[in-house]
C-alpha cells in the first residue's frame, strides 16, 4: 500500500474521531433536555483492498448515528404511563369527594343529622315551646341545605372533569397531527440518507408526543420499516404514516350535565379508552362522582319519604287552614299508584281530623285508599270527591293536577293521622321535607313560616308527642323499604363505600407509580446521558484523534523525505 493510501486511512480515522467527539458533545449538551435520547456513532471497518496478493484494510468508516433505545421497553413505559394517569385521575376525584364530605369534622353531614334528630328530641321535653319546634325546623333546613350543597359541589366537580374531557379531544387531535407530520419528516430524512442514521431530533420529538398521547389514552405503537409509526387505540388506527383520524366530542344529558364523550369522527364511535387520563376522567365523572350522587339521591329520597310517612300522620300545636299537594299526577283519572308520583302509595287508609277552634271538638273521618289493581282504584279525582264530602273541607283538583284542601270556615282547622297508605307522603301533603332527591330536598314552607304546625302529636292538636318520639328515633328505625336497614346504616354505608374505594384507589395508584418509576429508571439507564460515560468517550476519541494526527505527521515526513531523494 502506498503512503497516500496510509494517509487516507489516517484521514478516515480523523473523521471518525471528529464525528465521535461531535456526537459526544451533543449528548453532553442535551443531558438535561426532556425527551432526549442518547446518540452514538456506528463505526465499521472499511472495505479491504487487494494489493497484489495481500488484502489490506482501508481503516474505519462511519455508518451512521443512531439512538440508544429499546422499543419494547418504550412500549411498556407508555402502557405504564396510561395506567398511572387513569388511576391518578380517579384518586384525585376521591380526594375531592372525601374533602367535600368532610367526615369526622364539625361540618360533616353526620353532624347535621345528629343535630336535627337531637332537636326533635328536645320537643319531647318542651312540647309547648314554639321556639324549640322552630329550632327543629331550622336544623332540618340546615340538613337539607347541607345535602343540596354536597350535590351542587359534586356537580361543579363533575363539570370541571367534563371540561377536561373536552380539552382532551383537542389535545388528542394536536398530538395526532404532530405525530403524522413527524412521520413524514422522519421518512424523508432517513429515506434520503445513505448512512443508515436515525432522524434523531425528529424521533425525539415524536417520542415525546407519543408519551404525551399515552398519558391521555392507551395506545399501541408499531414502527414501520420506513421509519414511520402506526398508532392504534383498541382496534382503531389513529395514525398511519402521514394520515391521522380526528377526535370529536359528543354530548348527552346526565343529571343536568352535558356529558361529553370523545369519539372518532370517522366512525362516530367512542374512542377506545381503557386506561389513560381520559378513561380516568370518565370513571371519575360517571362512576365515582356519578355513583355517589346516585347514592346521595337515594339517601335524600329515603330521608324525605320515610320521615314524611311518619310525620304526615301527626298534628302540631295548631291545625292547617289549607294545604296543597307538592306533586302533580300524570292524569287525575288514573290510579294513584300508576300516576307518575315520585313515591308510590299503597293500599290502606288515613284519617282526616277537622278541628273546631271555638268548641274544641274534633271530627275524625277515615278515608279508604284502594290500590289493589282492581276496578275502582283510588284516583286523584275520586280522592278529591271523597275529601270534599267531609263536612268543613273544600277540596278540588288544580289545573296543574294537584290536590288543594282548605277549611271552609274561619273557625275550622284540619289535620291528618294514621296514614297506612303513605298517600299523604306520596302526594306531598302535610309533609316536613319537600323534594325527592339530593338536588331539591328542602323543608316545607308551612312549618318554616309557622313552627307551631310541626307535627309532633298523634292524638290531636297539641295532645301528645308520640309522633315526635318516633321522629327522634328515625335514624335507628328499621325501614321496610330498605329491607330492614336503618337510615343511619344507609348513611354509614354511603361513607364507608367512599372511604374504602378511596383507600383501594390510592394503593393501586402507588403501585402504578412504583412500576412506572422502575420502567423509567430502566429506560433512563439506556436512553439517558451519563456525563461520566460521555467524558470517558470524549477522552477516547481525543486520544484516537491525536494518534491519527501523529500518523498524518509521520506520513508527511516520509513523503518529504521521498520528495528530496
Amino acid at each position: 500500500m502506498s503512503l497516500l493510501g496510509s494517509l487516507q486511512i489516517a484521514n478516515n480515522a480523523l473523521f471518525a474521531s471528529q464525528v465521535g467527539l461531535q456526537v459526544t458533545g451533543n449528548n453532553i449538551a442535551n443531558a438535561n433536555t426532556p425527551g432526549y435520547i442518547r446518540q452514538r456513532p456506528v463505526f465499521t471497518t472499511a472495505p479491504t483492498q487487494l494489493i497484489g496478493d495481500l488484502p489490506l484494510g482501508l481503516g474505519v468508516q462511519v455508518d451512521g448515528i443512531i439512538q440508544q433505545s429499546d422499543r419494547f421497553l418504550s412500549e411498556r413505559l407508555r402502557g405504564a404511563i396510561s395506567d398511572l394517569a387513569s388511576s391518578e385521575a380517579q384518586e384525585e376525584a376521591y380526594g375531592q369527594l372525601e374533602a367535600l364530605i368532610g367526615e369526622l369534622t364539625d361540618t360533616d353531614l353526620s353532624t347535621s343529622l345528629s343535630n336535627f334528630f337531637n332537636s326533635i328530641n328536645d320537643i319531647l321535653n318542651q312540647p309547648e315551646d314554639i321556639s324549640v319546634r322552630n329550632l327543629a325546623v331550622l336544623q332540618g333546613a340546615t340538613l337539607a341545605d347541607d345535602i343540596r350543597r354536597i350535590d351542587s359541589r359534586i356537580f361543579d366537580i363533575r363539570r370541571n372533569i367534563n371540561d377536561e374531557i373536552v380539552s382532551a379531544a383537542a389535545d388528542i387531535n394536536r398530538l395526532l397531527s404532530q405525530i403524522a407530520e413527524l412521520n413524514i419528516n422522519i421518512v424523508q430524512t432517513e429515506g434520503g440518507s445513505t448512512s443508515g442514521s436515525d432522524a434523531v431530533g425528529l424521533r425525539d420529538q415524536r417520542e415525546v408526543a407519543l408519551a404525551e398521547l399515552a398519558e391521555i389514552v392507551k395506545i399501541r405503537v408499531v414502527e414501520q420499516p420506513t421509519g414511520s409509526v402506526s398508532v392504534f387505540a383498541g382496534g382503531d388506527f389513529l395514525v398511519f404514516e402521514g394520515v391521522f383520524r380526528k377526535a370529536s366530542v359528543e354530548y348527552t344529558s346526565d343529571r343536568g350535565l352535558a356529558s361529553a364523550t370523545v369519539n372518532l369522527a370517522a366512525t362516530d364511535a367512542p374512542l377506545a379508552a381503557s386506561t389513560g387520563s381520559l378513561a380516568g376522567h370518565y370513571a371519575a365523572r360517571d362512576e365515582i362522582l356519578g355513583g355517589f350522587l346516585e347514592d346521595l339521591d337515594e339517601l335524600a329520597s329515603t330521608l324525605a319519604f320515610e320521615f314524611n310517612k311518619i310525620y304526615t300522620s301527626g298534628q302540631g300545636l295548631t291545625g292547617l287552614k289549607q294545604a296543597e299537594s307538592e306533586y302533580s299526577v300524570s292524569s287525575e283519572t288514573v290510579a294513584l299508584d300508576q300516576a307518575g308520583l315520585p313515591f308510590t302509595p299503597i293500599n290502606g287508609s288515613f284519617e282526616v281530623k277537622v278541628f273546631n277552634t271555638r268548641t274544641g271538638l274534633t271530627e275524625t273521618t277515615d278515608v279508604l285508599v284502594q290500590l289493589n289493581g282492581l276496578k275502582g282504584d283510588t284516583t286523584l279525582e275520586s280522592l278529591a270527591a271523597t275529601l270534599n264530602a267531609i263536612e268543613g273541607l273544600d277540596v278540588n283538583v288544580t289545573a296543574e293536577r294537584k290536590l288543594k284542601i282548605a277549611a271552609d270556615s274561619p273557625i275550622l282547622e284540619f289535620g291528618f293521622g294514621s296514614d297506612t297508605s303513605h298517600l299523604l307522603a306520596s302526594l306531598g301533603i302535610n309533609t316536613f321535607f319537600t323534594g325527592n332527591s339530593s338536588r331539591n330536598i328542602d323543608v316545607s314552607n308551612i312549618v318554616r313560616n309557622d313552627p307551631s304546625k310541626f307535627a309532633a302529636s298523634e292524638g290531636g292538636v297539641g295532645e301528645d308527642t308520640n309522633i315526635a318520639l318516633q321522629l327522634a328515633a328515625f335514624g335507628d328505625r328499621a325501614l321496610e323499604s330498605r329491607n330492614g336497614q336503618t337510615f343511619s346504616d344507609q348513611y354509614e354505608d354511603l361513607i364507608a363505600k367512599v372511604t374504602q374505594a378511596s383507600s383501594v384507589t390510592k394503593a393501586v395508584s402507588e403501585g402504578f407509580r412504583v412500576f412506572q418509576r422502575t420502567l423509567e429508571g430502566q429506560n433512563l439507564g439506556l436512553t439517558g446521558v451519563s456525563i461520566d460515560e460521555e467524558a470517558i468517550n470524549m477522552i477516547a476519541y481525543q486520544r484516537a484523534y491525536q494518534a491519527s494526527a501523529r500518523m498524518v505527521a509521520t506520513i508527511s515526513e516520509l513523503l518529504n523525505i521521498l520528495m528530496t531523494l
